[in-house]
């Protein structure tokens, strides 16, 4: 498990790895035994290295082998696997020994299913009938009453995990803002997020050699902050090597939405009085889903990937585009019918790890790869209050005569208090940069490593870039050919 955060992400990868390399390897035919022969290879026995036994295991793997090769439920990003999910304590709430058997009873009578019966001067919850509402524990004048949250419900910042009748994990899909938070948490690997490392590996055969069209990789800038042990420019050797026709920094169009959010920040801010960024597609969806009536806030501009998709989309009409970054919420915001024609496929980096050990490329022993020379604000995009920072750069070297105050969310708790401060116009600022991960993309749900590391590698790459004005980071691209905004589709209930 060697570089690696948890045994759920080694598997991840492994299972991504063992997919990849039988595609590379012509051996990849699809069949009923295809999941289990992969699950033999990963899990080989006899003995049981994570689960009850060997047979839970392999079961497990072929369920993940199953999501990569086939369509999930309605096109679903976030998934639970109910083969994984067993493990974590299923009664939320018991009474503690702190119980003083009082006269007052409150938590019998506040309870809406008659679940609390008491039993010797107890109270006793029957767990049958028990719906984790919570009620007692907030009337307990004793604080006897204890919560055990499973991981995912208490990471999920919209309280969109909720339990079935099995109590098993199960996304409320109306809810889910595709943020990753449960993914990333869930200590079994029950909630995964959809790989489309076979839509890529597709897609690359199809071009046959980019003859047929030309595929291009667009890497996200916290890329700099997940290879550490190599340059950011052999990573991006090692991507070309996978078969990709270029390798695009998403820096560059980094620059193009600082320049457009300057713009359109200038042109409306006395009309709007605050606005928000739109780079974070989970905290977009935050805002469509929980509070639409400020929607008319959020910047129209495109994030990154939107715009060097279709940057690139400009320049070469034979292109195909892969995203490739640390974020599940991309996964989404790719298929929105608004945006849907600039990127083809999105992967996360550790999806991007296993491709590059399947392929057996040593990155170490690459020459680098030049791929764009974007500025170094471009860059910073990666972390919380980069976006924010280039923003007012632009401002300054284009002269705009308007105050620029940004609020820089870390995390959405913040985002969240930031809203609700400019809705009642307490907002200490009027540019709210929403980033739903703590310390920004570096952190994203799907990044191979989260460490304050990652920040600082971030920093340092931006300044190895060779200007810090965004408006030459651009050069190369006629900005008067991309679309760089967007129209915000309303939710269906």
């Amino acid at each position: 498990m060697k570089n690696f955060e948890s045994n759920v992400q080694y598997i991840k990868y492994l299972v991504n790895k063992e997919v990849a390399q039988r595609f590379f390897s012509g051996t990849l035919t699809k069949g009923p035994l295809l999941e289990r022969d992969i699950a033999e290879t990963i899990m080989p026995g006899p003995k049981a290295s994570y689960r009850c036994c060997v047979y839970k295991e392999r079961h497990i793997v072929e369920d993940r082998v199953r999501l990569i090769l086939e369509p999930s439920v309605d096109n679903r990003v976030i998934n639970v696997l109910d083969s994984a999910c067993d493990e974590c304590p299923v009664d939320r709430f018991a009474v503690s020994d702190s119980c003083r058997g009082c006269l007052g009873h409150k938590c019998q009578e506040v309870c809406p299913k008659g679940a609390i019966s008491i039993v010797n001067h107890r109270a006793h919850i029957n767990q049958d009938l028990c719906i984790e509402c919570g009620k007692c524990k907030q009337v307990c004048p004793f604080g006897a009453i204890t919560e055990v949250m499973r991981p995912c419900m208490r990471a999920c910042p919209v309280d969109a995990v909720k339990m079935d009748e099995n109590k098993k994990a199960m996304i409320d899909h109306d809810k889910c803002i595709s943020c990753g938070s449960c993914v990333y948490q869930c200590p079994f690997g029950a909630i995964v997020d959809k790989s489309y490392v076979m839509n890529v590996l597709n897609l690359l055969r199809n071009s046959f050699n980019n003859t047929n069209y030309h595929v291009y990789a667009v890497v996200a800038p916290a890329i700099a902050s997940q290879f550490g042990d190599v340059k950011v420019g052999q990573v991006f050797a090692g991507i070309k090597e996978l078969g990709f026709y270029d390798v695009v920094e998403a820096a560059i169009a980094g620059d193009m939405v600082a320049l457009a959010e300057t713009e359109e920040f200038a042109h409306t801010i006395e009309e709007k009085k605050w606005k928000t960024t739109s780079c974070c597609p989970a905290f977009v969806e935050y805002v469509r889903r929980y509070h639409p009536e400020l929607m008319d806030h959020v910047s129209t501009v495109v994030s990154p990937m939107i715009a060097m998709g279709r940057a690139i989309r400009a320049k070469d009409p034979k292109a195909r585009v892969v995203f490739m970054g640390p974020c599940t919420a991309k996964k989404v915001e790719v298929k929105q019918p608004e945006v849907k024609d600039a990127v083809d496929n999105v992967i996360t980096f550790e999806e991007l790890r296993s491709l590059l050990d399947a392929k057996g490329l040593d990155l170490a022993q690459l020459p680098e790869y030049n791929a764009g020379e974007p500025s170094s604000y471009g860059r910073i995009f990666a972390r919380t209050g980069g976006v924010a920072e280039s923003v007012r750069r632009v401002a300054k070297l284009e002269g705009v005569d308007v105050e620029i105050n940004p609020v820089r969310c870390n995390g959405i708790d913040e985002c969240i208090r930031a809203l609700k401060l400019a809705s009642f116009g307490r907002l200490d600022g009027n540019l709210i940069e929403g980033m739903v991960c703590k310390g920004g993309c570096t952190n994203g749900a799907a990044s191979i490593f989260h460490d304050q590391k990652g920040i600082q590698r971030v920093n340092d790459y931006s300044r190895e870039a060779l200007t810090d004005d965004p408006t030459e980071g651009i050069r190369g691209y006629d900005m008067s050919s991309i679309e760089m905004e967007r129209e915000f589709l309303k939710i269906e209930k």
